[in-house]
């Protein structure tokens, strides 16, 4: 990862035109280049470069955060309608020739998000299953299309080169003051995502299992949903919604390390994510050059097959991992040791090698011994 990352970016902030020698790009960002190159470098290709770490870190936490609370691989932003409702939050004023600052549509992006998610959810019922959710989650986000393809109809024919380019995802002609209208919002989602993360671990275990834990998994659910909203909208707001960035992300954490749990996964899903994008927008920029394509084209192309073939071989990664010599011996630990009965009281599991009578409570050659636990004796009749 750590290769990749810095292989792009240097690619990212060298090729282009002008070409810059990876070897003036320091020169280039920390002393101030006022040649052509050094004010391309460091105006429009470095804010660009760390607009696609945020994002792509943004849309990969998400993305994690939505899979463990609703215990679906497939649940992704794109299949939930909160980024078709961000997008159309974005969009709408656009078509409808609102004027507004550009401070205020981070705003409008959280809002449609919060309504599609919201809507999901709301029309599936949070207490069904995982598949009724993601199946609504389809039909919610189809619906917000619908109505962003209107919007489109709408549209003259600039408006309509800008929202076309604008719902395929694109870091094109991005600034420093879009990448610094992002760090209010990261302010608050960061602290959220790191309360949020050892929850998700007790909700990947089952409502039922989690509310014997003490976790009320409705609340819980609509939580992630709101730091998942938080992570997504502003990232929408600025660039589009970068597509299947939060499906690859997660599958890549937990592909690398299957038997960790979501406290370990969230961080790496995070960092997956920059370099998804990164990597993806390196030849949407320089491909068909000087015509830019939207690197959320290229993130689809490439990540809905690698995340599928990631799927299928992560679950028997995560098969294996568990029957190993560790695993094993922790579960035999377990097993072995004194378990608690409803009535509260500890009954000790006799060891495999111990005799077939202390299995049952019945009298060994030394004597007789108690009665297994809930046997009536008649004496106890009255």
């Amino acid at each position: 990862m750590v290769v990749l990352l810095a292989v792009f970016s240097v690619c990212a902030l060298s090729l282009g035109t002008p070409y810059v020698p990876p070897y003036r790009l320091v020169a280039a960002v920390l002393e101030g280049d006022t040649t052509l190159a050094g004010i391309v470098v460091s105006e429009l290709r470095v804010p660009r470069l760390l607009l696609a770490l945020v994002a792509g870190a943004c849309l990969g936490a998400a993305g994690l955060v939505l899979q463990e609370a609703l215990r679906n691989p497939l649940a992704v932003p794109e299949m939930l309608g909160v980024s078709s409702g961000a997008a159309l939050g974005v969009a709408a004023p656009l078509v409808l020739a609102f004027s507004l600052p550009a401070a205020v549509q981070p705003l409008l992006a959280i809002g449609g998000a919060a309504l599609g998610g919201g809507l999901t959810l709301l029309v599936a019922g949070i207490g069904r299953s995982p598949s009724a959710v993601l199946l609504t989650g389809a039909a919610v986000a189809a619906a917000l299309q619908a109505a962003l393809l209107v919007l489109m109809v709408m549209a003259d024919q600039l408006d309509l080169q800008l929202i076309y380019r604008y719902l395929l995802g694109s870091l094109s002609a991005r600034t420093w003051d879009d990448v610094t209208g992002l760090w209010p919002w990261l302010l608050v989602a960061v602290p959220a995502l790191v309360l949020c993360a050892p929850v998700l671990s007790v909700l990947r275990l089952g409502d039922e299992d989690a509310e014997a834990l003490g976790v009320r998994a409705q609340r819980a659910r609509l939580a992630a949903l709101a730091v998942a909203v938080v992570l997504i909208a502003p990232v929408t707001a600025v660039c589009g919604p970068v597509a299947w960035v939060g499906f690859l992300a997660p599958h890549l954490s937990r592909w690398f390390d299957p038997a960790a749990g979501a406290v370990r996964w969230l961080p790496w899903s995070a960092a997956w994510g920059a370099v998804v994008v990164v990597v993806a927008d390196v030849p949407a920029r320089l491909v068909l050059a000087p015509v830019e394509t939207p690197a959320g084209a290229w993130t689809a192309l490439l990540g809905v097959p690698a995340g599928v073939a990631l799927m299928r071989s992560g679950g028997r990664r995560r098969a294996a991992a568990w029957r190993t010599p560790a695993a094993s011996a922790g579960v035999r630990e377990q097993l072995s040791g004194p378990r608690r009965t409803a009535s509260g009281v500890a009954d000790e599991v006799p060891p495999a090698g111990a005799p077939h009578h202390a299995h049952r409570g019945e009298p060994g050659p030394g004597g007789p011994t108690s009665p297994p636990l809930g046997t009536i004796r008649t004496e106890d009749v009255r």
